[in-house]
């Protein structure tokens, strides 16, 4: 019993297959723009200034430049205007950069090419320290000279009379001259879309331009970089489903590359590092990573987002009710075969999404709890109760009563064969429980017991994980529940097995001993 996020989509294996024989790249992104078969690249001239520039490229670079620079055989234009890249730290995403930028300006004539990073005074370090360092080093640096004067730095190539210049992130940025290449770097320090909204008009005139934005994880307050990456994926995801069907489908004019690591693969497994790290092996190594991770043992969140690209998200404050510390000890349970089960549903305050919780007793006496199926909306709530009531035979199917958001499923479940027992304290195998306040009550303070007393086991999946880190409480009499509306992040998965491990101890022995009862009248 799995819940699916839009972090478990995988592309098809095809795809991974593609990129080994293409680039002999192993490490696929998690999403990225496939080859287009049929469409010429400059890539390989890409690749031949990286070489002339010092860093050969490695094979995710070549992967992600190919791509980016395929051209439409009919127009002989750039297919993608936009490219985005999202990728840990310390894996050449500089090198690919700079090489995009000096392919560009000596590639065409009069390019104007602009760089931006966090700040402008960043911008300048990068330009001046990295980019300007490496062109002076190699074999182009002399067809290339450097203007340092502030507010006009500029690196000019004279044959072609193109300059790669910087900017700051104003809304003036990229105001003047048309644009025919713009890259934003360190998307995550970009809190707003004044940038692109800055470039963007400035390429209007320009049938070769490009936008360019590259960055690692940010933060929950980097919206920007989280829009794109969130477009980005969707976008990827809905490509592969159109190509699925129609291998000549329309392709977007957006290429989209991201490695990342979901929240389900631990962070000290080297085989999520080599999922994760597509210049393992070549720039940095297992060893390096490793001696990374001890040393920000203390800051985990921050080796996750530098690492394995994660959206760093703050530290939930603490409830005093839920010891979220005893958590983490209990993973790695599953539900034990043959074992009787309850099922409960609970819906989050906004009914944005429905989580079905199952319960299961271990051998050892401890309770297996995990999510059984989480989706958005309610509309699928009673089917899927009933198939899995059909496959499982559950002892029980518990809800929480009218006064909770999940309340208003009993009817439908009804419907759909889950009934009420007309006498609540004798139920029948597969009968509706449905759970007062009282009940409630009860069923989080033995729960909160449970955590601390490891009589509690799970599967661990994000949605459940999260849902323990950001729960809150609220106070009923002198005992508390879980707070549906206080809470960090939807509690309803926390609450469908919360309540499920309480209908199976209070509620189950009532239907086993039915059942007992009934065979001795056999």
């Amino acid at each position: 019993m799995t819940t699916t996020t839009s972090e478990t989509w995988q592309a098809p294996s095809d795809f991974a297959e593609d990129l080994l024989e293409r680039y002999g790249l192993t490490c696929p992104p998690r999403w990225g723009t496939p080859r287009h078969p049929d469409r010429p690249s400059l890539g390989p001239k890409l690749w031949k200034v990286m070489e002339r520039l010092g860093a050969p490229p490695m094979p995710w670079q070549r992967y992600v430049s190919d791509v980016a620079l395929e051209l439409d055989p009919e127009t002989g234009l750039f297919a993608h205007r936009e490219v985005g890249l999202s990728v840990s730290r310390q894996q050449g995403k500089t090198e690919l950069i700079l090489a995009a930028q000096v392919h560009r300006a000596l590639a065409w004539q009069r390019q104007n090419i602009i760089y931006a990073a966090q700040h402008r005074s960043m911008a300048r370090q990068r330009w001046e320290d990295e980019f300007w360092e490496k062109i002076s080093t190699s074999p182009l640096a002399s067809r290339a000279r450097i203007r340092k004067s502030n507010g006009n730095e500029a690196i000019i190539w004279p044959g072609t009379r193109s300059r790669m210049g910087i900017t700051s992130n104003t809304e003036k940025a990229g105001h003047g001259p048309p644009l025919d290449m713009g890259f934003i770097d360190e998307a995550f320090a970009h809190e707003d879309d004044r940038l692109e909204q800055a470039f963007s008009p400035a390429m209007l005139t320009r049938a070769m331009a490009q936008l360019w934005w590259a960055s690692a994880g940010g933060t929950t307050k980097s919206s920007w970089l989280n829009k794109k990456r969130e477009v980005g994926r969707a976008l990827i995801e809905e490509l592969f489903s159109l190509l699925a069907e129609d291998a000549a489908a329309a392709r977007p004019r957006t290429a989209y590359f991201e490695w990342y690591a979901p929240e389900d693969m631990p962070r000290d497994d080297p085989a999520t590092w080599r999922a994760t790290l597509p210049a393992l092996g070549f720039t940095v190594t297992e060893a390096i990573i490793a001696a990374e991770l001890e040393k920000m043992a203390g800051d985990p969140g921050g080796f996750d987002r530098a690492y394995l690209n994660r959206t760093r998200k703050p530290t939930p404050p603490t409830d005093p009710n839920v010891p979220k510390s005893s958590w983490p000890a209990l993973a790695g349970s599953t539900v034990p075969a043959a074992a009787d089960v309850v099922f409960a549903v609970d819906v989050s305050a906004d009914r944005s999404y429905a989580s079905i919780g199952v319960a299961a007793q271990r051998p050892d006496g401890s309770v297996h709890v995990e999510l059984a199926d989480r989706r958005p909306g309610t509309a699928w709530v009673a089917r899927a109760l009933a198939r899995m009531k059909e496959r499982r035979d559950p002892l029980l199917v518990a809800i929480a009563s009218s006064g909770a958001p999940a309340g208003s499923l009993i009817d439908s479940l009804v419907t759909a064969g889950i009934t009420v027992p007309e006498d609540k304290e004798a139920p029948h195998r597969g009968h509706l429980a449905v759970l007062r306040t009282n009940d409630i009550v009860e069923a989080c303070g033995q729960m909160a017991d449970a955590m601390t007393q490891s009589t509690v086991r799970y599967l661990d999946q994000p949605p459940l994980t999260a849902a323990v880190n950001g729960a809150r409480t609220r106070r009923v009499g002198d005992a508390w529940t879980l707070d549906r509306t206080k809470s960090l992040t939807d509690v309803s998965p926390f609450f469908a097995v919360t309540i499920a491990r309480w209908a199976l101890l209070s509620k189950g022995p009532a239907v086993l001993d039915d059942y007992d009862i009934a065979d001795s009248f056999g």
